[in-house]
């Protein structure tokens, strides 16, 4: 167990893991998923009302905020904690998705990447050392390796040159880490769907060292079965006593498969993004408040759901909002779709403390396939 993070397994149910990470900014209990707040906000939301949700850590992205406001600005105005209002725990990614999928003009070499801005094309370089400093100035609780997020489909060859080079990168992240008590790096498996890259990939990274490891490159394009397969065959080489981090997932069914296969922490642009486009995450399936058949429906969102979207308001009035292009219809459904995922891990947690997670996994897709309630 990491010193500088904590983390401790409380109960096991097969591979799933019911765990606590102890962080400088408060106690995360796992598994947990972290509402993205890409530059130093969850979108439509307060840092009240995300904490209302259920939320115990955040993402920020080390990209974003170097380009704007800088990384230096922030550690000035005290820190990022400070900066948004979140006095709880704040996980950086380093940035290399976003330079491979956001900037122009990117340039890789052993180095680091070059890239141009994506807002005004000002010339950066990010290295594995930069990477991690940026992070630091911003106060993350847990810092990420800088990793080259390999393209999908790739061929192995490919693959694994620059699984190699994420590798190297992540020894050279690990020695510009600063440690200290409650804050903690993690390095980033990749391999993409090859399994025996995997493996040389965890390889590489137990033996430089870290408080916690991720499993980067998917998401990407590649199915659930494979993304499944791939988690399947990485996660039983990870230590045991670190925390197991899945970047990027999903959809809740992920969640679920993926928490039975022995994951702790995920992240996720989907609940927020979907609540912006009127989608919305229910116990019987993804709902389009859109759709016309909610036009004089007096019933909540979701009946089982305490959030204010389901407890004061109408889907008629939902449908109303977001057909209407209202803010207001942002902010109630993203709201509601961050406190389905938060209650959807508490769900988790309790169930494998019992020993009952199959039983609770087998109920959760049984729900789903009910689908919505019929129409009026």
């Amino acid at each position: 167990m990491s010193e500088a993070l904590p983390f401790a397994l409380l109960a096991r149910d097969g591979s799933a893991r019911r765990g606590r990470l102890t962080t400088a900014h408060g106690v995360v209990e796992t598994p947990a998923f972290m509402p993205v707040g890409t530059a130093a906000t969850v979108k439509a939301m307060r840092p009240e009302e995300v904490a209302a949700t259920g939320a115990q850590i955040l993402l920020g992205n080390t990209y974003h905020l170097m380009l704007r406001p800088s990384a230096e600005r922030i550690a000035e105005l005290g820190g990022l904690h400070r900066f948004m209002n979140w006095p709880r725990a704040i996980l950086t990614d380093s940035g290399g998705f976003q330079v491979m999928s956001l900037a122009k003009l990117r340039h890789i070499e052993e180095r680091g990447v070059t890239f141009r801005s994506h807002l005004d094309g000002t010339l950066y370089s990010l290295t594995p050392e930069r990477a991690v400093e940026i992070q630091h100035l911003l106060g993350a609780d847990v810092t990420m390796v800088l990793d080259e997020c390999t393209e999908f489909p790739v061929t192995p060859d490919a693959a694994f040159a620059s699984m190699e080079r994420s590798m190297r990168w992540a020894e050279r992240g690990k020695r510009a880490f600063k440690p200290r008590g409650g804050h903690g790096l993690f390095g980033i498996v990749q391999g993409s769907v090859f399994p025996v890259q995997r493996l040389r990939s965890v390889e590489a990274l137990t033996a430089i060292g870290f408080d916690g490891y991720a499993i980067g490159g998917l998401a990407v394009g590649e199915g659930q079965e494979t993304m499944f397969m791939v988690i399947d065959s990485t996660v039983p080489a990870l230590p045991v006593e670190a925390p197991h981090y899945l970047m990027g997932v999903g959809k809740p069914a992920d969640l679920v498969g993926a928490v039975q296969r022995g994951i702790d922490l995920f992240d996720c642009v989907l609940p927020t993004r979907s609540g912006r486009t009127a989608q919305a995450f229910t116990r019987r399936g993804t709902i389009n408040l859109r759709n016309a058949r909610h036009i004089g429906d007096p019933r909540p969102l979701d009946p089982d759901c305490a959030c204010p979207a389901c407890t004061n308001y109408s889907r008629a009035y939902l449908h109303h909002l977001a057909r209407a292009g209202e803010i207001l219809a942002s902010m109630l459904l993203t709201q509601h779709n961050l406190t389905y995922y938060a209650e959807l891990m508490a769900g988790m947690r309790q169930a494998i403390e019992r020993g009952a997670l199959d039983d609770f996994a087998a109920s959760f897709t049984d729900q789903q396939a009910r689908g919505d309630l019929p129409p009026l």
